[in-house]
């Protein structure tokens, strides 16, 4: 099933990632994590492969938002979406997908891997907080890094920001991999929740499980 719907607005993020506040059909529905695959309704771009994107705001509000990052090399769909006005026709499916939130525990991210993360601490956020729950979030440059100051205020010292091209204070370096989560994993209670390109989720789930933890643990898209 698909909704017919209209960009309202967007705002940058990052120097590359844009906020899109879309009209919200009637009877569409979300649970925070999930994802939707969108078509821009334009001729050009009807036929074009949809892409998924996962809905960042909370699920009662009026409006859709979106936190999308522009990958203008591919010459596709973000790329146009990025140049979008409002008013412009857009398509959206139902929501589907495997993350949603389980109870506190480590959430592992990568880039634009922390949007579907985003849609979970605001609701968490508005129950009474993110108590028992941590983040590490890998970015290429301070620069990269989405929603920063709302993660810090979520998180406070929970939060780790870690860079693996150009680091500065308050950020650390290198790659999340087995050693660097070997080093902080500490406690290793709790459920895993992790998202960011494919070698990413495959290889923090592959650490994961390597340091004991179990496969029932693990919160990603498959």
């Amino acid at each position: 099933m698909q909704f017919r719907t209209t960009l309202l607005m967007s705002q940058f993020v990052t120097h590359d990632v844009k906020r899109f506040v879309l009209e919200r059909p009637d009877g569409f529905s979300f649970t925070p994590g999930q994802g939707i695959e969108l078509v821009i309704d334009e001729p050009r771009w009807r036929d074009e492969k949809a892409r998924p994107f996962t809905p960042t705001g909370h699920t009662d509000d009026r409006v859709l938002e979106f936190t999308i990052k522009r990958y203008a090399e591919h010459g596709g769909v973000t790329d146009r979406l990025h140049c979008l006005e409002p008013g412009a026709p857009l398509r959206i499916t139902e929501a589907f997908g495997a993350i949603h939130y389980k109870g506190p525990g480590t959430f592992l991210a990568a880039g634009a891997g922390i949007t579907p993360f985003l849609a979970i601490f605001r609701q968490q956020a508005r129950q009474g907080g993110l108590s028992g729950s941590r983040l590490f979030f890998s970015n290429k440059t301070p620069a990269d890094v989405i929603c920063e100051k709302e993660l810090r205020h979520y998180f406070g010292e929970a939060a780790q920001f870690t860079c693996t091209r150009v680091s500065g204070p308050g950020y650390g370096e290198g790659r999340i991999d087995q050693p660097y989560l070997e080093q902080r994993l500490t406690d290793r209670s709790g459920y895993f929740y992790v998202c960011g390109p494919d070698l990413f989720v495959e290889e923090i789930n592959a650490a994961l499980r390597n340091m004991g933890i179990k496969a029932e643990s693990l919160v990603f898209e498959q």
